[in-house]
């Protein structure tokens, strides 16, 4: 689950700001595309998701994390619970296929056995069986890109996020990689795609958000399409009272679930009180 909550970010001597009061939920197990002129906002709203920034305003929870309460060493523990796709794939070009998605399980400290297990299988789901010992300046940018999701799947993330993983890609590649997302969501993985690409966009018909200028001005639940002004789905703005909420509130989530920052040995630790001199 992905919820955003009047999520507002501003950067210095920009005349409008990278984000304005965008909210959104995104249940488990969505498929679904952000779409937008670059600028308008799509890269800042994956790098909130990912804590690489923090919001100026407004509140965000993702898997029933609330980020009000994350502290600094606690990201790197988020995640790894959220798998991420660049689009310029950001391997290890001196590691092998096996290495590369080895590294990912190595740094969260699972066991040799463990990754000698679970590497062949992403690689099989991916479709790379084979290339194991091969260098990614070896791949053609589709083995590449399916190298990454391999990577980024090998942890088992309830939540991936795909950044333009297309954008280098010629039309025909572009589609076996989202297919393979398509496939990866089937297993119950929600997907969220950055993406330039229209064809793509309306031949899959999922849910599509609309971003502008920071603003969230389109978002088709069903049958989506590409639609960079959200002519006709606009999100029109109702007074409060009168307002029909389609989705819960962070406020709703944390009583429901009792949600609390990601449990790690120092969050485990009570809090010495301080001495009153």
């Amino acid at each position: 689950m992905i919820l955003l909550e009047k999520v507002s970010k501003y950067y210095p001597h920009d005349k409008v700001p990278a984000l304005d009061e965008v909210s959104l939920h995104i249940a488990p197990k969505e498929f679904v595309f952000l779409v937008g002129k670059s600028g308008a906002g799509k890269s800042t709203l994956i790098k909130m998701l990912t804590r690489e920034e923090k919001p100026d305003y407004g509140k965000i929870m993702v898997g029933g994390i609330d980020y009000d309460f994350m502290k600094k060493r606690q990201i790197p523990h988020l995640r790894r619970r959220i798998g991420v796709v660049f689009q310029d794939f950001k391997l290890l070009p001196n590691r092998t296929v096996y290495e590369n998605v080895a590294f990912a399980l190595e740094i969260v400290g699972v066991s040799n056995a463990e990754i000698k297990r679970t590497v062949p299988k992403v690689l099989d789901l991916v479709g790379l069986s084979g290339t194991e010992k091969k260098f990614p300046g070896e791949l053609s940018g589709g083995q590449r890109q399916r190298v990454a999701i391999a990577r980024s799947m090998a942890r088992q993330p309830k939540i991936l996020i795909a950044d333009e993983p297309t954008g280098n890609l010629d039309p025909e590649t572009s589609w076996g990689i989202v297919r393979l997302l398509e496939e990866i969501n089937n297993f119950g993985t929600t997907i969220l795609i950055t993406t330039h690409d229209e064809q793509i966009v309306n031949q899959l018909r999922k849910r599509v958000i609309t971003i502008r200028n920071g603003k969230m001005i389109g978002d088709q639940k069903n049958d989506g399409h590409y639609d960079l002004d959200a002519v006709r789905t606009r999100i029109v703005k109702r007074p409060l009272a009168t307002a029909r909420r389609t989705a819960p509130t962070a406020d709703e989530i944390r009583r429901a679930t009792n949600s609390r920052p990601i449990a790690t040995p120092e969050t485990t630790r009570p809090t010495p009180r301080r001495r009153v001199i």
